[in-house]
Parts: structure tokens; sequence; C-alpha cells
């Protein structure tokens, strides 16, 4: 993989090993020289993982919307810095960039982003791997609601698998890269039919 998105949240969370782990990843994408693509932010996870792959000499290209940028949550000293009017412009853009996708901890908009995702891979609209770095057992619950969906009848066992899962950086770039020596055909995001490239 060449570049990956990162969602995450925007907070720290409440133990230290959220951010020991955001820093870890951006840390080992720079050892792999893989460009990471994200929310642009400086605060929260989103911060700490941009700052572990550029104090490691990384790539990070950051999309964030003008109203978050005029209230000065951008990051300054990324790679490239890519300014958008909507979330959802941001979310396409992001995405267009990359051909993997890992979330990280975090709340609402990482829920959201997340599931996109996972739709989009489901429709073969996004064919590259969708990890979960699951620090903390933070996402086992939300796990065993996927497990229910499937048992209930509304998640098809090969769709939960689109999903690649992993506790550490090292292991979930590792699964993620034997994804994509299983689905050889792994083709970039059809941009136009959710950006306009004009």
């Amino acid at each position: 993989m060449q570049s990956i998105v990162v969602y995450c949240g925007s907070n720290h969370g409440n133990k230290p090993v959220y951010a020991e782990s955001a820093y870890a990843l951006g840390e080992e994408l720079a050892r792999r020289n893989i460009k990471l693509v994200y929310g642009g932010g400086n605060m929260g996870l989103m911060g700490r993982v941009a700052d572990g792959a550029m104090d490691n000499n990384g790539s990070v290209t950051g999309i964030i919307p003008n109203f978050l940028a005029k209230l000065e949550v951008a990051h300054k000293t990324l790679t490239e810095l890519h300014f958008v009017d909507t979330m959802h412009e941001r979310k396409a853009k992001m995405v267009s960039l990359s051909d993997g996708v890992i979330a990280l901890p975090g709340g609402y908009g990482t829920f959201d982003e997340l599931f996109e995702i996972l739709t989009w891979s489901q429709l073969r609209i996004f064919n590259g791997p969708v990890g979960l770095l699951n620090i903390n057992g933070y996402y086992d619950l939300l796990l065993l609601q996927l497990e229910k969906m499937v048992e209930e009848g509304f998640l098809h066992i090969a769709n939960r698998d689109l999903l690649v899962v992993a506790a550490d950086p090292i292991t979930l770039l590792e699964k993620m890269d034997a994804f994509r020596l299983a689905n050889p055909e792994n083709k970039p995001l059809d941009n136009s039919l959710y950006i306009d490239n004009n």
C-alpha cells in the first residue's frame, strides 16, 4: 500500500494507550513509506497519528473543511493540507487519495466514516482493505454487534469479513497486506461517482 486513510477521534480518550497507539501507527506508516491521509486536524488522536508520521520523516496529507480550519484546528506542519467546503467532500477526497483505510477509536464522526467506507466496500465501490485498530478493546462491543447482524440475517459473512481487525499497528498492517494479496483486483475508488474533479 502506498497511502492509507486514517479515521480517528479529535479527542485523546481518557487512557494514555490511545494516544500512544495513534502515534505508533503514524510512526509505522512512516517506517513503511506509506503516506498518511487524514482529516487534517491537530487535536486528539488525529494530531497524534500525524505527529507520529511527521516526526519520523513520513508523508502526511490532511483534508479539512474550511469551517474547521477557521476554528484553528488545522495541523500546521503537514506535507500537504487541502481545504474543502463540506464534510462529504472531505470524506470522498480522503478516500480518493488512498488504497486502504484504518479506523482508530473515535466518536460519531469516526463511526460515520468507518461504516460509510464499509458500505462502499460492500458495494465494490472501494476495494482496498479496511482496518480496525482495536486499541484497548475499544471496539469489542461493535464486533459483537457485527456478529449479531450476521446471526439475525442483516449482514452476510463475506461482508463482515471486509473488516480487518487487530490490536496493534504492525499486526493490522500485515493483515491488510494479506487482504490485498487475497484480493488482487484492488481497484481505486471511481472518483467520478462522488467528486467533481473540475
